[in-house]
């Protein structure tokens, strides 16, 4: 058994065991502080019967028009809790939460080199909308890698126009108008 909650202020202070992935992009406090304070609705966790948290969620809802969506900003699953449906289960609660906010589609960002979470991604409905240019650092060099833009239409989006790919790649500074 184990409880989904809300990401809290003191979460932080016991979150590491889930940052220490090497694929995990770890924030600033005032980072995940914005969050919580913005949008604690998309801020959640998954919690074992002893406390542990096993993974979180971080994200939020943007955009105008057709545009508007949920954007999963953070998603990490301790090691030990990996293949147990952790990132299923807090996805679909992501998922859930865009979808009462009348959001169009659900978008994500996914280092090129994390075929994982790609696959996980794509199990769970997502298409690759764009490739991204430069979007990480890379791990371990001097060289950026691209991401892709990873999306999954939602009721609200009947025809699907949401995740037509966009047939171009696009660098980080075009993120916003296309």
């Amino acid at each position: 058994m184990c409880t989904i909650r809300p990401f809290t202020c003191a979460d932080l202070l016991s979150y590491n065991n889930v940052n220490l992935d090497v694929l995990t992009e770890t924030y600033g406090v005032s980072f995940y502080l914005t969050y919580l304070a913005k949008w604690p609705e998309y801020s959640q966790l998954l919690e074992s019967v002893n406390g542990d948290i096993m993974g979180y969620i971080m994200g939020k809802a943007e955009g105008f028009s057709r545009n508007w969506h949920g954007h999963v900003t953070a998603l990490s699953v301790a090691p030990e809790y990996r293949r147990l449906g952790v990132a299923n289960r807090l996805m679909e609660n992501l998922e859930n939460i865009s979808e009462e906010k009348g959001c169009y589609f659900v978008d994500l960002f996914v280092r090129l080199s994390n075929s994982i979470a790609i696959d996980m991604y794509e199990r769970l409905g997502y298409t690759v909308y764009r490739r991204v240019l430069d979007y990480y650092s890379r791990l371990n060099s001097n060289l950026d890698e691209d991401a892709y833009d990873m999306r999954k239409a939602l009721s609200r989006d009947v025809d699907k126009i949401s995740i037509i790919p966009l047939g171009r790649a696009v660098r980080s500074d075009e993120l916003d108008n296309s």
